[in-house]
Order: structure tokens, then C-alpha cells, then sequence
């Protein structure tokens, strides 16, 4: 990852063991799947505090050492472009990268409601993603 991606993240690191992610609005796809693949290969656990978790932000769910806070509230959209449609084909395959990064009944639930929201946001406490199988912190 270069620096300039490095300077784009918006997590924290708060240790060396986990980096905790607070009121993280999300982001580009490219950009979240590179710091996925950089925690993924430092094995640094992942706890998702704070009030908010949008967008892709909602992908760290998809690390093994995730936690997050039963307050946190996850927001759901579509893949757009700074809110604009994509085109169909985009939008299919942009909505399969993400659903690849939920627990299962949220990877069904996304891919059939979910992914069609590009105004709003879905919103789902973290209590929630805690009853889907995502440790609590």
C-alpha cells in the first residue's frame, strides 16, 4: 500500500495488537479492500466503536478479529459514485464485493434489499450484527 493510501485510511491504530476503527464514514471500494488486505496480513484485531459505521466501513465485518460495540450503528447503501447510479453491471459486481464481506444472513439480506439504497442509509445496531455472529467488544 502507498503512502498516499496510507494517509487516506480512517482507522486508528490504538496498539500494536488491534486497531480501532470510531465514526467512519466509509469511503472508496478500492481504497477499504487494500486496508483489508494490509490488516489481513498483520493479523491486527479490529474493534468498531463509536456512533456510526457506514458504508465500507461495514467490510471490516468480513476480518475473524473483529468486534464491535452493541451501540455502534452500521449503515447500509448500494455502490455508487458519490451517490450517483452506476450502471448495471457495476453495480452487480460492485454489490458482490461487498456482500462477500458480510455474515451470511447479512450477505442475503444486503443482496436482496440492501444493495438497492443509494439515498439513505440502512441502518442495523451493532446488537444486531452481534446476533449475526460478529463478536461483541
Amino acid at each position: 500500500m502507498g503512502s498516499s493510501a496510507l494517509a487516506q485510511l480512517q482507522s486508528t491504530p490504538v496498539t500494536g495488537n488491534y486497531v480501532e476503527i470510531s465514526n467512519d464514514r466509509g469511503g472508496l471500494l478500492l481504497d477499504r479492500i487494500a486496508e483489508l488486505q494490509q490488516l489481513r496480513r498483520t493479523g491486527q484485531s479490529v474493534r468498531i466503536t463509536g456512533n456510526i459505521c457506514y458504508s465500507t466501513c461495514t467490510m471490516f465485518l468480513s476480518l475473524p478479529q473483529t468486534c464491535v460495540s452493541p451501540t455502534t450503528i452500521f449503515g447500509f447503501h448500494g455502490p455508487s459514485s458519490y451517490g450517483r447510479p452506476l450502471e448495471p453491471a457495476l453495480v452487480e459486481e460492485a454489490s458482490k464485493v461487498m456482500a462477500e464481506h458480510y455474515p451470511a444472513v447479512l450477505k442475503d439480506w444486503y443482496m436482496k434489499t440492501g444493495r438497492y439504497e443509494i439515498v439513505d442509509v440502512y441502518r442495523f445496531r451493532g446488537s444486531d450484527i452481534i446476533k449475526m455472529g460478529i463478536q461483541s467488544c
